[in-house]
């Protein structure tokens, strides 16, 4: 990409990545748990108030150890939004489930309760919240909604560390939470991902799981004379390469949020006459918790269309681009899952939704220019402090 482009995503750096990961490679551990991994995993564990946070090579391969742990199989039903990445449905395919897909709420582009209650059937297994754009799902009435129908909750908080929940951290407050540190995460180590077990029960079954079925832990603790396979697992685990530069963005999360909210927080009062206009729709992100600014999608309400204004956006130097396909509408979607109800709000959002450039430390005259050609792609007048 050219430097005249502003790109939609810039992996931060915190410049201490190569001397971690150098020091793993001089003492000889770059596999799976060491050190660094252990750190990672600890402190994971210790924010969220977690029984255990297992680090993963992927937040899809976190989903996948979810829902191998929550034991779901053929004939289970699994309620989540249609408005998901795949992987949210696809890791419980996997085990045979049928994910049932409900809409998203229009302000806040979340799951709640009531979508949930009418899809629940004597087959359901498990409810998939997934806290979009780094902001909180209601959780409380959905939780409750799932101890009344003995269900379990499992968070998809790929986009939400460290965002919160009425003062708990996302991806701590259902059995199981799975997290994200894809590049395009708050927090990075290129590939990479976590699964917070946070109901104690489950602990001792999520590590051998996680070590292939084997019962390696106990054999690393003195606790038995050799390993062996106990259960079904699979290679979860992320190398001590990955570990080692996650675990300088963690050291770093404080300084990554606070610059990742500020340019969240210029975009959105840069945008708010454009709003008042009828132009567009800012995201909302509620008011139960602290989000992460993740990301900051407007909603075109055209014309022009939405992918008028991303045209019109890379004319002008800016990379935005749109969002999720609703899984409904996919071919896998109607294979191996079934939609339930109208799904209206998926559809319309997909078809409406602008995400734009955002990442942490991202310059002033970067994030000026992107707001002046949002003003200029919907044929307004950009505010003062936009122009050239």
């Amino acid at each position: 990409m050219g430097e005249d482009v502003v790109p939609f995503n810039r992996p931060y750096a915190t410049g201490r990545e190569l001397g971690y990961i150098q020091e793993a490679i001089d003492v000889s551990e770059t596999a799976a748990g060491g050190p660094f991994a252990r750190r990672c995993e600890a402190w994971l564990a210790d924010h969220h108030g977690s029984a255990a946070a297992l680090l993963t090579h992927s937040g899809t391969g976190a989903l996948e150890l979810a829902a191998l742990l929550a034991g779901v199989g053929p004939g289970d039903e699994v309620i989540m939004p249609s408005f998901t990445y795949t992987t949210t449905a696809s890791a419980f395919a996997l085990r045979g489930a049928v994910p049932v897909f409900v809409d998203v709420r229009e302000d806040t582009l979340r799951i709640d309760a009531d979508l949930v209650a009418g899809a629940i059937t004597p087959r359901t297994k498990a409810v998939v919240p997934v806290h979009y754009a780094g902001a909180a799902v209601d959780m409380d009435p959905l939780l409750e909604l799932a101890r009344e129908h003995g269900l379990m909750v499992i968070e998809d908080a790929a986009h939400a560390l460290p965002s919160d929940y009425r003062g708990r951290p996302l991806g701590s407050l259902g059995h199981l939470g799975a997290l994200s540190f894809h590049e395009t995460k708050n927090l990075t180590c290129g590939e990479g991902g976590a699964l917070l077990v946070n109901d104690e029960s489950l602990a001792k079954r999520a590590r051998v799981l996680f070590d292939k079925g084997t019962d390696r832990a106990r054999f690393l603790r003195g606790e038995v004379d050799r390993y062996t396979w106990r259960d079904v697992g699979s290679s979860f685990a992320a190398s001590e390469i990955s570990a080692a530069y996650l675990w300088a963005q963690i050291e770093s999360v404080d300084e990554i949020t606070a610059s990742r909210r500020a340019v969240w927080d210029t975009y959105h009062a840069a945008f708010a006459a454009l709003e008042d206009d009828g132009r567009l729709r800012r995201p909302s992100m509620g008011t139960d918790g602290a989000h992460n600014a993740h990301l900051y999608g407007l909603q075109v309400t055209g014309p022009p269309g939405r992918d008028e204004v991303i045209d019109a956006l890379a004319a002008r130097g800016v990379q935005a681009v749109f969002h999720y396909v609703p899984l409904h509408l996919s071919e896998a979607g109607r294979r191996h899952a079934r939609a339930h109800g109208d799904l209206a709000v998926s559809e319309r959002v997909s078809g409406r939704l602008v995400r734009l450039p955002l990442w942490a430390h991202m310059p002033a005259a970067p994030v000026q220019r992107v707001i002046r050609a949002v003003h200029e792609a919907l044929g307004a007048e950009a505010p003062a402090t936009a122009r050239p």
